[in-house]
């Protein structure tokens, strides 16, 4: 019989809907039980493309009787985490003080009934002991006799949990940090963690992060001492990623992670928000190195993200499973079977060579593709192979008729934020007019379907949303809009931005320290309410919502933006210092800040202007933002609006808080005033 989750919409609790463990949504009616009946919280967080929360989900809740044991001790919830990020980022740090070492998902939490603090934090557990893993059944037996055992210290558990929780916020009394030297620190930490040879930062599993791959570029752009080593770094780590198994090398987009360091082997799910980000990174790798290789990566990941992930109604979906047929990645590999039954002779050489598919096949005796090191050195000139590329034209047409695996189709305001911005950045960089018409399509969704009241909801399925919006969702989407407005000024989408940044204000600055809490002034109250700072897997939303405030702040003239972004700089002062690459967002918005950014203003006929703003936007100088406002383009603030055309020529102004030049009627004159900027 369905548990109470069949109710829900989120693809990822559905999934859970037939389980024997008796559910529950995170939401009022569990809480009260819980504090009703004494019983603790089972908390069970994950999302829909997650291989382990499968496997866990398989073993474990639909074990009759671990179900039942569950059921008879725990009131049990199920969360997913792309619709309560404020419940994932409070207990995956909870889980981090716990145990000592970094969550993920599944995330499985023992919560007290009231104030619902931790007193047990794990990931995925097998249903009995294995490989070093204590079983599902014997770590719900201890939990229980845990609570049984200390249920009168449960309440100063809660008081001292959440006091240690509320000491990570930030406080005030911080001065704003020089930027050009929290970037210079930023490197030189960068430069530490640096694999040199398989390029990223760390040992397995190795992660992308590309906030921090964006601070070598912006420090290449700088031209800072060592200049050279960063963008060495920063196309060391482009190029392995983009020739790896990180990079689905036939159609196209990002797996999540790689399980080794050499970026081989990846786990299968490919989610919007890690797509979105390295989007943007390669578009500005290639606006900055001209290399044709990044081209192909942006083409293909465009393509991935209008063909598989873009919804009819123009929202874009979440995720695509790792998983299918209950088996992750099968979807992606291949077995020397499979490929000579589809390819040629001359084919399969090409793909023998180019992948190099000697020896042992790379996963689970099957082939996952990555370009090996002899190809590799064989760039760019492979890139227009005939026969290799007939031949992958081939394996995609052959693997569209496999079983594809699941898409979680809810539409997330925060990660379409970040592929609006993806994609616009692409569409100007590139000029492809589908990536920006893909853009344009998935903010009229957002804008239409996620808007209500001057407020943002989280999510929508089916049209239909849920959840009240965070602050990544305003933050996020703003930026998305200020991208889309670098491409192409529709006065309308400058309204937008600006109701977006005023609600954002409204409703989550903190009005005596300066910065953004993560929830609503109005949110539930929860264990704690975080002011998140250090990028994740995804930025910072503080960063983000201090880099659009500034910037939008300059293009309005808004004070009032331009201030909440110096008191948020000021703020996370101390963090940038400390750490400005893992406050890599902070950074650059704090670079974006610096008197010697612009906003350049370009006026004139449509057809005339065009070309101006297509030259600018093929050098990377990521501390300015370029608007064309044609000339016939009404309904414009007082401030921008005194930046006038000037009939029959093309002008062209630049701006900073608080003045603009005068008119600059030819693009020599403005790339000289730019470069010496």
């Amino acid at each position: 019989m369905p548990n109470r989750l069949s109710k829900e919409s989120s693809p990822y609790l559905l999934q859970h809907a037939e389980n024997p463990v008796d559910w529950y949504p995170w939401g009022p009616e569990a809480l009260e039980l819980s504090r009703k009946t004494d019983k603790p919280l089972l908390v069970s967080i994950g999302y829909a493309a997650c291989h382990w929360c499968h496997v866990m989900a398989h073993e474990c809740f639909e074990n009759d009787a671990l179900a039942e044991t569950m059921n008879d001790n725990f009131i049990c919830v199920k969360v997913d985490r792309e619709e309560r990020p404020d419940l994932d980022k409070i207990y995956q740090v909870a889980h981090q003080m716990l145990n000592d070492r970094s969550g993920g998902w599944p995330l499985t939490l023992a919560l007290t009934p009231k104030g619902h603090a931790p007193f047990f934090a794990g990931t995925y557990f097998p249903p009995s002991p294995r490989q070093g893993l204590p079983g599902f059944g014997d770590i719900l037996n201890s939990v229980v006799a845990h609570y049984a055992a200390n249920k009168g210290e449960m309440d100063s558990h809660v008081t001292s949990f959440r006091s240690a929780l509320n000491k990570l916020n930030p406080v005030g009394g911080a001065e704003r940090p020089e930027a050009i030297s929290a970037l210079d620190r930023g490197v030189e930490a960068l430069k530490e963690r640096f694999d040199a040879v398989n390029g990223g930062f760390g040992n397995a599993p190795k992660f992308p992060h590309p906030t921090q791959v964006d601070l070598l570029l912006r420090h290449t752009a700088a031209k800072r001492e060592h200049h050279k080593v960063s963008l060495a770094m920063a196309n060391k780590t482009l190029r392995k990623m983009a020739l790896g198994g990180m990079f689905d090398q036939i159609g196209g987009g990002f797996f999540r992670y790689s399980v080794d360091k050499q970026w081989k082997i990846p786990h299968f799910e490919k989610m919007l928000s890690d797509n979105a980000q390295l989007l943007t990174l390669y578009a500005d790798g290639y606006c900055l190195t001209k290399n044709p290789l990044y081209k192909k990566i942006v083409t293909q990941t465009v393509e991935w993200t209008i063909n598989t992930m873009q919804l009819p109604s123009g929202g874009i979906s979440s995720t695509s499973d790792a998983d299918s047929e209950g088996v992750e990645g099968k979807f992606y590999v291949w077995s020397e079977t499979d490929l000579r039954a589809i390819l040629s002779e001359p084919e399969y050489d090409k793909i023998e060579q180019y992948f190099g598919l000697f020896g042992e096949p790379n996963f689970d005796g099957k082939w996952h593709f990555n370009v090996n090191q002899e190809a590799e050195s064989e760039l760019p000139d492979s890139l227009d192979d005939d026969v290799l590329n007939g031949a992958l034209d081939k394996l995609e047409q052959r693997r569209d008729d496999r079983i594809h695996p699941n898409l979680d189709d809810k539409v997330l305001t925060s990660w379409n934020g970040l592929m609006i911005k993806g994609l616009a950045r692409s569409g100007r960089r590139l000029n492809d007019h589908d990536a920006v018409a893909a853009a344009e399509k998935a903010l009229d969704f957002v804008r239409t379907v996620h808007w209500k009241n001057n407020r943002l909801f989280v999510t929508s399925r089916e049209m239909q949303t849920q959840i009240s919006g965070f602050l990544d969702d305003y933050a996020f989407l703003a930026e998305g809009v200020l991208e889309l407005l670098q491409v192409k000024w529709q006065t309308s989408n400058a309204a937008f931005l600006v109701a977006v940044c005023d609600a954002m204000l409204e409703h989550f600055e903190d009005r005596d320290l300066g910065g953004f809490f993560f929830t609503p002034h109005d949110h539930e109250e929860l264990l704690h309410r975080p002011k998140p700072g250090a990028d994740d897997a995804i930025p910072s939303s503080n960063g983000i919502a201090a880099a659009v405030l500034y910037k939008a702040g300059v293009l309005l003239s808004k004070r009032s933006y331009i201030e909440a972004a110096d008191r948020t700089l000021k703020l996370y002062g101390r963090g940038i210092v400390r750490g400005s690459s893992r406050f890599a967002s902070l950074t650059s918005a704090l670079l974006d800040s610096e008197t010697n950014c612009r906003t350049i203003i370009i006026r004139g006929k449509e057809s005339d202007a065009r070309p101006w703003l297509n030259q600018l936007n093929q050098s990377f100088m990521p501390q300015h933002s370029i608007y064309l406002i044609a000339e016939n383009i009404s309904g414009l603030p007082d401030k921008l609006a005194e930046k006038k055309a000037i009939p029959g020529k093309v002008v062209a102004y630049i701006c900073n808080e608080s003045e603009f030049s005068a008119p600059i009627e030819d693009l020599k004159s403005l790339r000289e005033q730019l470069s010496k900027a």
